[in-house]
């Protein structure tokens, strides 16, 4: 979906719940659904406060609670205990997570043998699964080795 896209979809479910679109509040859907991987409110209203730094932390949360209760953004929470964000579009593509616990680096991948093991597994249980998620937590090969890294960056991975 592109980002013209997402922006009528917002503007859409702002004007069903009688909320005026603003500039503020294009600035921060921008933001978030031009941004990659799993945001934090504090991320994002970091690279928004670059676009606009007029934006206010409260409207970046209320923004976020918005576009989650219109079903464009997906919360998330890992053992950070910080809620992140993802743009939908993102989230009804499934995908586990892997998560680095020294340095927060996330990877998302999608794997066809561990669906099929899942459900495999659900069966021999007894279980129809209606929705499953997965997170694996270690130590990426980056602090592993002791080699420094940009910041947090996330890929996708799709495993066969």
């Amino acid at each position: 979906m592109s980002l013209r896209d997402r922006m009528q979809r917002f503007e859409q479910a702002l004007r069903e719940r009688g909320l005026k679109s603003t500039g503020q509040r294009d600035d921060i859907a921008k933001t978030f659904f031009a941004a990659e991987g799993h945001l934090s409110a504090e991320e994002l209203y970091t690279a928004v406060r670059r676009v606009n730094p007029r934006v206010g932390y409260a409207t970046v949360y209320r923004t976020l609670k918005l576009l989650k209760e219109t079903g464009l953004a997906a919360e998330r929470h890992f053992d950070d205990g910080q809620a992140r964000y993802e743009a939908e579009e993102e989230a009804t593509q499934h995908h586990d997570h892997i998560i680095c616990e020294r340095c927060g680096k996330i990877v998302e991948f999608a794997s066809e043998e561990i669906e099929r093991l899942q459900q495999k597994i659900a069966r021999f249980l007894g279980f129809a699964v209606s929705r499953h998620r997965m997170e694996l937590y270690g130590i990426c090969a980056e602090c592993r080795e002791g080699r420094r890294r940009a910041p947090k960056k996330e890929r996708g991975i799709h495993l066969v």
